[in-house]
């Protein structure tokens, strides 16, 4: 389940760093942690977007310019976003980085049919490896197109589902099918024109920074409904609930695709 937070924007032109995952982690871990439910406080199986508007890029980064700004935060778990959202919605105005936001209403995103062969794009950096303590290597480059990069993406993606204690030993050794098979021509393209998919990102955890690389790319996935599904809701790869590995439906038109959810302010406040 995906939902949209839509938040009116009190200072235009106000900027954020071109990634700013661990704005956005850091606000809504202290949220969970001030809702006080400690069944949530450290939930790890959700995940969200970057902050989306219209923006312009600038040296500092990105510069938004829309009265409305959308953050997008997914689950499997419907009562967990209910809970997000009645958390955020304690709140009047919000400080995101350098943006006064105050939360108004939200939809949710139609459900979508998953086949067990999908085309998505990255909506946020993935990453296949975690990171270490004074250790390199997280940030270690892995070509995308070798077995390699979709194995460690399959050790992770089966420690997260086994993990939630959703799925039957049986279930769990019926995902064996599992293959990412990214879009050459489109990483050719960028190789020629001497641009990234492939960066080195921050991530911080009990006040100590790591970094590792995550990449952005569309590729195919060939795996199981019930593993499409979870990594349609959860995000794929590490730190997923730190706002990476976000996933879409390549060539989806999200205007279509929603709806009004029962948390809007006036709702919550009626």
């Amino acid at each position: 389940m995906r939902v949209r937070i839509i938040f009116k924007l009190k200072n235009r032109g106000a900027y954020l760093p071109f990634h700013h995952q661990h704005i956005l982690a850091q606000f809504l871990k202290g949220v969970l942690v001030k809702g006080g439910n400690e069944k949530y406080i450290h939930y790890p199986y959700f995940n969200f977007s970057g902050l989306k508007g219209q923006t312009k890029i600038s040296r500092n980064g990105l510069h938004y310019y829309s009265s409305l700004v959308t953050l997008v935060i997914s689950s499997a778990d419907q009562a967990f976003l209910d809970y997000l959202l009645e958390q955020v919605f304690e709140f009047d105005d919000i400080q995101l980085g350098n943006l006064e936001v105050s939360p108004i209403n939200t939809e949710v995103e139609k459900s979508i049919d998953l086949t067990d062969e999908m085309k998505f794009i990255c909506i946020s950096p993935v990453v296949p490896s975690k990171a270490a303590f004074n250790d390199t290597e997280g940030k270690r480059f892995i070509l995308p197109e070798t077995d390699e990069f979709s194995d460690l993406l399959y050790d992770s993606t089966m420690q997260r589902m086994e993990s939630t204690g959703l799925y039957s030993d049986e279930q769990m050794a019926s995902f064996s099918k599992f293959q990412i098979v990214p879009d050459v021509a489109y990483l050719n393209r960028l190789r020629e024109r001497e641009k990234k998919f492939a960066r080195i990102y921050s991530v911080f955890d009990m006040d100590v920074k790591y970094e590792v690389r995550g990449y952005t790319l569309p590729f195919k996935l060939y795996a199981s409904k019930e593993v499409q599904e979870f990594l349609f809701n959860c995000g794929l790869g590490n730190y997923t609930y730190k706002g990476f590995g976000m996933l879409d439906i390549a060539n989806a038109n999200p205007i279509d695709r929603t709806e009004q959810y029962s948390f809007s302010k006036e709702l919550v406040t009626a």
